[in-house]
């Protein structure tokens, strides 16, 4: 049997806590109805007896304390709200504890933004990981050892384990499903709780910030120019020497700043604009095409393709009022 543990970290979102429990608990439930054993044994670990949450409202007793965990074999970070750096501070103890189950041979998995947990405990260093799109950029400035795939949903590397935001961490519980007890189950499970199982990236979802919390105010202004004037065809070369720097300074510093090269951080703000454009649905994908600046369809199609997760076309059917040509 698998003994899970979910902390009550402070600050934690409630839903991504009680939505574990159930998830594992309707597991445990389906496996009888086969007159099978359960998989799982789900337990909250804490490190006070009680935890209050949403201004009191809501109060969490732990069914165990962190000192006398003994037998982890997967250890769950429910995803946080309100500020995350000082959601970190207030959760220290428990990444160290996490990092030290982790080494003794105990998974780890974070539910979207839970995931700063992890990466805070040096778990993460050299590895990837994903979480919500909003909170991207600032996992990327404050761990850069990290590599972060924003655009996949779920991530599993060594038995570290993290989920995009919103409600990807569901694919992240199913995928722990699969992994201990069988596909059919995951599919299963997957259809009670009509979660789509095999979505595997959330492209489709983000929206474009670029990074600007640094201090290199040359750059942040050079950042608001592209995003204004992203309808022009803009050079790296023309930017450089309008912020009076050569080339070369200007991409290492811009790099630098908001972990985007100037041709990645333009494409980015040109494909959200096109994005906004096709949403609305007034306009052919040529002419969306030529308002962002792009002059070959094949181009923009690629470039929509890989920053999105789908094409144009695919894009606008899935999110415009308008009916689709």
């Amino acid at each position: 049997m698998v003994r899970i543990y979910i902390l009550t970290v402070r600050n934690a979102l409630v839903a991504s806590i009680a939505d574990c429990q159930h998830l594992f608990s309707m597991v445990n439930d389906f496996l009888a109805e086969k007159g099978q054993a359960p998989a799982f044994e789900i337990k909250l670990a804490g490190i006070t007896q009680e935890v209050r949450y949403q201004n009191g409202m809501i109060n969490i007793r732990p069914d165990v304390l962190l000192p006398d965990v003994t037998d982890a074999d997967l250890i769950i970070i429910p995803a946080l709200t309100g500020d995350l750096n000082t959601a970190v501070m207030l959760n220290r103890e428990y990444t160290l504890w996490a990092a030290a189950q982790y080494k003794e041979g105990a998974e780890v998995a974070s539910l979207g933004s839970g995931v700063f947990l992890l990466a805070f405990s040096g778990l993460l260093k050299g590895r990837q990981c994903t979480t919500h799109w909003h909170c991207a950029n600032e996992l990327k400035f404050y761990y850069p050892a990290i590599e972060v795939v924003d655009e996949r949903m779920i991530t599993d590397q060594q038995g570290l384990y993290s989920s995009g935001g919103g409600n990807a961490y569901w694919n992240l519980l199913l995928h722990l499903v699969e992994k201990y007890t069988s596909r059919e189950m995951a599919i299963y499970t997957a259809k009670y709780f009509a979660v789509d199982l095999d979505k595997n990236i959330q492209s489709p979802f983000i929206v474009f910030h670029g990074l600007k919390d640094h201090d290199d105010e040359t750059i942040k202004e050079a950042q608001g120019y592209i995003e204004k004037q992203f309808r022009e065809k803009l050079t790296v070369d023309e930017l450089a020497r309008r912020f009076n720097m050569s080339r070369r300074t200007f991409e290492r510093r811009f790099k630098k700043a908001t972990r985007h090269t100037v041709a990645e951080y333009m494409q980015h703000v040109k494909i959200e604009g096109a994005k906004t454009q096709l949403e609305i649905g007034r306009r052919s994908i040529q002419e969306v095409m030529t308002y962002t600046g792009y002059t070959d369809t094949q181009t923009f199609r690629e470039v929509f393709r890989r920053i999105t997760g789908m094409t144009p076309v695919e894009y606008r059917n899935k999110y415009s009022r308008q009916l689709p040509d």
